[in-house]
């Protein structure tokens, strides 16, 4: 009996015990009771992998700073790191930074964005999109209006009115008269060579993405475009040659005088009813016109803006700036060129009768040139102007013109 008092007991000691041991709260650890210090910072939990800084969470009252928008890039990255809107601003400014490279060869290595301007037909901004503007908006679309309304007013003047003139039989001995030297053609058709290879060049480059690129496709365009682009650079400077040549040739025939105004202000004769042309010289105010405004003085802009985009003058054409700006003048000017000259062309061929011939062989009968060029004609019978101005004169026709008065039409 007493073993199982004591048993008992023993056993209610123990069930005591670990009660209390139970109640009681577990002893802290030394250093989580240690009392912490004012400028403890917690670290945050280890994460794997690279971390990237938020900017966001980097000071953000930064940009309450009065000078926040004029901070330089060093500056910038004291209070926001990662943050180089400073300096791309000053890029998009056109601000050129810092290149190795020699300001001889590459005057423009540091310059990423240009300038903001502002060109004739676009908005303030920088002079890229601004060229870029003015060829897409107005060189290009205004452009081809001018084409479709030249040909289309070619084409109701050709059906009104017809080719101009009447059929003349080709004069022969003293009743032929030298229009055009064999150098004044030579130099003519050198120069139309050029001009048209220019012209379709120019014409596909501007315009072929509309009417070509669809129809050849990527690749064929390409290479076209591609080969047409080194025939226009090559045939530059014989164009730029022969169109000094025809200014030299032609310049004297082309002064203006009283008789010009008459035609001017009568129309040349070709508005009215009938064929009847106003009396002229060897050139009518109509084609002195096209030689000044034509073909003198844009050709020489054309010439001197298309030797800068090919960088044949020295110091143009190194940056992108004369570039733009000679693109500019020189698509113009070339697109009002061609626009003119078409009528030229229409003129000098099925617009009026024997003008292709007379080109071609050089001679026109007295009917053609006193039908076209009365006055010319007039200063031919007077022996003012000589009928046979080269020195292909044949033996036949120097002894007919010795032996014969010049006839009278």
């Amino acid at each position: 009996m007493k073993y199982i008092v004591w048993s008992m007991a023993l056993v209610a000691s123990l069930a005591c015990g670990l009660a209390g041991a139970q109640a009681q709260p577990a002893a802290p650890d030394a250093a989580a009771v240690a009392p912490s210090a004012p400028d403890a910072v917690t670290a945050p939990a280890a994460v794997g992998g690279v971390q990237s800084q938020n900017i966001f969470q980097v000071k953000p009252d930064a940009s309450a700073d009065p000078k926040y928008a004029e901070q330089s890039n060093g500056e910038r990255m004291k209070v926001q790191p990662g943050n180089n809107a400073p300096m791309w601003r000053q890029v998009g400014q056109g601000v050129t930074g810092y290149s190795s490279l020699p300001v001889t060869q590459a005057p423009e290595a540091g310059n990423l964005i240009q300038r903001f301007v502002q060109y004739p037909g676009s908005r303030v901004t920088n002079a890229g999109e601004a060229w870029r503007q003015v060829r897409n908006h107005w060189i290009i679309p205004y452009g081809a209006a001018l084409f479709a309304i030249v040909l289309l007013a070619l084409g109701i003047f050709y059906f009104v009115k017809g080719p101009l003139g009447h059929e003349h039989p080709d004069g022969t001995g003293p009743r032929r008269i030298e229009r055009f030297t064999p150098f004044e053609r030579a130099a003519h058709w050198a120069n139309a060579f050029a001009f048209i290879a220019l012209a379709i060049s120019g014409i596909v480059m501007a315009f072929g993405k509309f009417f070509l690129l669809p129809i050849l496709g990527t690749t064929l365009f390409g290479w076209l475009t591609y080969a047409l682009k080194n025939v226009h650079n090559f045939v530059g400077p014989l164009f730029a040659v022969s169109l000094l040549v025809i200014i030299l040739t032609f310049i004297k025939d082309n002064i203006a005088n009283r008789a010009d105004f008459v035609w001017l202000a009568k129309g040349g004769g070709m508005l009215g009813k009938g064929n009847h042309e106003v009396p002229s010289h060897r050139f009518n105010a109509g084609e002195k016109g096209l030689f000044w405004w034509g073909i003198t003085i844009p050709g020489i802009f054309v010439v001197a803006t298309g030797l800068v985009l090919d960088k044949l003058i020295p110091g143009f054409g190194d940056v992108r700036g004369d570039m733009q700006i000679a693109h500019m003048i020189h698509a113009t000017l070339a697109i009002w060129m061609m626009a003119l000259i078409c009528g030229h062309i229409y003129m000098g061929t099925v617009g009026m009768k024997g003008a292709y011939k007379a080109m071609r062989t050089g001679y026109v009968s007295e009917g053609w040139a006193k039908e076209h060029h009365e006055l010319w004609y007039d200063d031919v019978q007077a022996g003012k102007i000589p009928r046979q101005r080269s020195a292909s004169q044949s033996a036949t026709d120097v002894t007919a013109s010795a032996g014969q008065q010049p006839a009278q039409v």
